[in-house]
């Protein structure tokens, strides 16, 4: 309510100055621009959005067209809603289009000028990314440090293990943020940052969710840039706050593993922690403690919200469709057996596993609207023109529930993802839920095992039932938007020792 308020306050002090600005006769770029609806004086289409944009940007696509141009504010804004067209974006013009039209919120302490996904392709980028891709998610790494991930999950089984003796409900959004969260920190720290003695993945929970949030709020700066000094609803000053917060407990565990790697005799371990200090003592420009701490604030968030809401939603699925739910846990007996472990290694046996992986992708890609584009020069798409400077969004929820793409593709059905060739690796552009081109996530590698072995883990040892004698059918899929799409109800399941 307060941004609206905010949007009819900025119309109403502005509409005079509007008034005597000429507005320019459609030059060829604008006659050229994709067709949208029609913006109102000052404002543009910012009332088009909505509390939930992912969907009503979708209905406004079904009228104007899979590429659609929107003036939200003073900003011009494509959305891409085919994967046609996000394939024109995301690899055709990807050397025009691949850097960021940047959030305000991102801004709070400059972490647009040091977070990797937000830097513009350039040797800072390249840098950062080669780091990721060789030192960090590379197959030999990931492989590695699987004892960590199969730690991690044993004591996640243990903790449901304890709420199915005593027929209590898991929190299965929170269960799954802690064990993604303790996981990423054992792999980069050796630690674990969720105390089971305190409430700290709680409160990281907060966080990182505050910081989705705040980014995918509608920010009045966003849309009218000469507001950006005055931060007029306080999104950038929050956000500072809570990558503060996340930055502070990054810096103590730096300092204190350069002290540790100081004393006379002292064995390093090979976490990323490590690897990455080896590699700013030989090259400081390449990597430093700035840097450091800016790739762990993208990579703690990015890699444990968008995780741990993936595999809520899937479970939320598989209890919404006892039949899928049947079928995934008839495959895992069968190839792991009753009582054994699921492995990774175990993965690419499964492929009933990893459609419902895929399926749950399609319905709830973590970032709807991936992150924001700019086109660096004037790009045509489709006979259309994307101006210089327009901000890009592809609705890659839209494109997941495509009629045009997908038979009943409002429906949870794994099964259309048997004998499929369909990945999400970038290549598919009807399944981008890590994004496309040179831009798509580099944490794809370590997301897909930790998601396939968390679900697969928690199908293979216990049966399910949702608490308060809640039925199947009744269960609600309600979504809220943020930079991330979470279930608007956490899910609450009872789980059954089998």
């Amino acid at each position: 309510m307060d941004f609206l308020t905010g949007a009819v306050c900025l119309c109403l002090s502005w509409i005079l100055v509007q008034a005597f600005r000429r507005i320019p006769s459609g030059n060829s770029i604008h006659r050229k621009l994709p067709p949208g609806p029609k913006p109102f004086p000052v404002i543009g289409n910012l009332l088009d959005l909505g509390v939930k944009p992912h969907k009503s940007l979708d209905k406004l696509a079904k009228v104007h067209g899979p590429i659609m141009s929107l003036k939200l504010g003073q900003v011009t804004t494509i959305i891409i809603s085919s994967a046609h067209t996000a394939k024109e974006v995301l690899q055709t013009h990807d050397q025009f289009l691949c850097n960021r039209s940047i959030p305000d919120a991102i801004r709070a302490l400059k972490h647009d000028e040091l977070g990797m996904p937000w830097i513009p392709v350039s040797t800072q980028w390249r840098n950062l990314r080669k780091i990721c891709n060789g030192h960090l998610f590379a197959s030999k790494v990931l492989d590695a440090n699987q004892d960590i991930r199969r730690k991690k999950v044993q004591e996640l089984l243990a903790e449901t293990r304890q709420s199915s003796l005593t027929g209590e409900a898991v929190n299965i959004g929170r269960a799954a943020f802690k064990t993604t969260l303790n996981l990423l920190s054992n792999t980069i720290f050796s630690v674990d940052l969720a105390d089971p003695n305190s409430d700290t993945a709680r409160e990281f929970k907060e966080i990182a969710w505050n910081i989705m949030q705040e980014a995918g709020k509608p920010n009045l700066a966003d849309y009218f840039p000469m507001l950006k000094v005055i931060d007029p609803q306080g999104i950038r000053q929050r956000m500072s706050i809570h990558f503060g917060k996340f930055l502070g407990v990054f810096d103590r565990m730096i300092s204190q593993r350069l002290q540790l790697r100081k004393l006379p005799g002292s064995v390093t371990n090979g976490d990323m922690l490590n690897t990455l200090l080896d590699i700013s003592e030989k090259d400081s420009e390449e990597m430093d403690k700035a840097k450091l701490e800016r790739l762990f604030l993208d990579l703690f968030v990015a890699g444990t919200d968008t995780t741990s809401a993936t595999l809520e939603w899937a479970m939320a699925e598989l209890l919404h469709n006892p039949n899928a739910l049947s079928k995934a846990k008839e495959e895992l007996e069968r190839e792991i057996g009753k009582g054994n472990a699921v492995e990774e290694s175990d993965i690419a046996r499964l492929p009933y596993l990893q459609a419902i992986v895929k399926e749950t992708f399609r319905l709830h890609p973590a970032v709807p609207f991936l992150l924001p584009r700019k086109a660096e020069t004037d790009v045509e798409i489709n006979g259309y023109v994307i101006p210089k400077g327009a901000q890009v969004l592809v609705n890659a929820w839209a494109i997941g529930r495509d009629t045009n793409l997908w038979d009943n593709a409002n429906f949870f059905l794994p099964e259309r993802f048997l004998d499929s060739e369909i990945d999400v690796k970038g290549r598919n552009f009807e399944l981008i839920p890590f994004g496309g081109g040179r831009r798509i996530c580099p944490g794809l590698p370590l997301a897909i095992r930790m998601l396939h072995l968390m679900l697969g883990s928690l199908i293979h040892n216990f049966d399910w039932k949702l608490e308060d004698g809640v039925k199947s059918e009744e269960l609600n899929m309600e979504d809220k938007f943020a930079l991330t799409l979470q279930m608007a109800y956490p899910l609450r399941a009872i789980p059954i020792p089998v």
